[in-house]
């Protein structure tokens, strides 16, 4: 009696947990993920994206050396050896200071000795100087009190010749309807960044959903009414980029969101180091192997 009585509470505290299956499996699926997939390269690989990326880094106060040569700070390919000095002023202020002007542009115009270059802004909305030279340019970027540098060319091999990705066979299974549960109050996560640095961020809520008997969560960011997953799972530094993978959903509808983890991306740091990605907090590593979407980038040589 005693253990009818037992499984009875477990039966009752099993309908209490949110519940989810795979999500019923469109018509031509696959068909749809391959083209999903063949769209997300494209896009990839659109002008002045960031596949055209050769040169970063942060500056430091003072005289930041820039040039193709290697004595430089920064080595940036393409740029005459020895192309002149990023400054770094204490307020934040950058100005490009040139050993010659000669073939070298700042915003389509010849270029003086010394140049005052913006950064994108606080906010994100400001276009940034673009020093050309050849068929590449630099630009300075801000990030809080940081200043650091980028230098982009549309012909860069990246581009031109990307070598695709490598996938997990897809599997419908991995086409979840998850259960989204709002905070009361906005819950603050911390995102950690590979270069140290932590912003705190508002969640709204959460994505709940079970799978071989086991209950998982995922916390998202909300980007411009979508939902932003930064997760990583048993396949990371194996099978998948060890730092996180990124998947994007469509906002909670009837309180369930859709996660497709065939469309599981590898985020821009696994393809090319010139870009600062987040890490996958805490909350979001998940205990299971997802063998779905895409796996570890091979061609990115580094």
């Amino acid at each position: 009696m005693a253990r009818i009585t037992e499984w009875c509470a477990v039966a009752a505290l099993m309908l209490l947990l949110p519940f989810s299956t795979p999500a019923a499996t469109p018509e031509h699926y696959a068909a749809a993920v391959a083209r999903a997939r063949i769209e997300r390269v494209e896009q990839l690989k659109q002008v002045d994206g960031y596949l055209a990326l050769t040169a970063s880094g942060w500056l430091q106060p003072g005289a930041n050396s820039v040039g193709s040569a290697a004595d430089n700070r920064f080595e940036v390919p393409g740029a005459p050896a020895h192309l002149g000095t990023l400054q770094l002023a204490a307020d934040g202020q950058v100005s490009l200071h040139l050993a010659e002007t000669r073939g070298i542009t700042v915003d389509r115009q010849p270029a003086a000795a010394v140049n005052v270059l913006r950064t994108q802004g606080p906010d994100g909305k400001q276009q940034p100087t673009h020093v050309g030279f050849g068929s590449s340019y630099l630009y300075v970027i801000e990030n809080g009190t940081q200043r650091g540098l980028r230098a982009k060319n549309n012909a860069a091999p990246l581009r031109t010749h990307f070598p695709g990705f490598d996938y997990f066979p897809i599997d419908p299974s991995f086409r979840i309807e998850a259960d989204w549960v709002p905070f009361p109050a906005p819950h603050m996560l911390k995102i950690a960044y590979v270069t140290g640095t932590v912003s705190d961020t508002p969640i709204a809520g959460k994505a709940v959903f079970r799978r071989d008997g086991h209950t998982y969560e995922l916390l998202p960011i909300d980007e411009d009414g979508r939902l932003f997953f930064v997760f990583s799972d048993r396949t990371a530094g194996k099978l998948t980029y060890g730092g996180a993978r990124f998947l994007y959903a469509a906002a909670p509808k009837n309180g369930k969101v859709l996660l497709d983890f065939n469309l599981a991306e590898n985020p821009p740091c696994a393809i090319t180091p010139h870009v600062v990605c987040p890490l996958a907090p805490p909350e979001n590593r998940l205990k299971l192997p997802v063998t779905a979407g895409e796996m570890k980038f091979l061609g990115g040589g580094h």
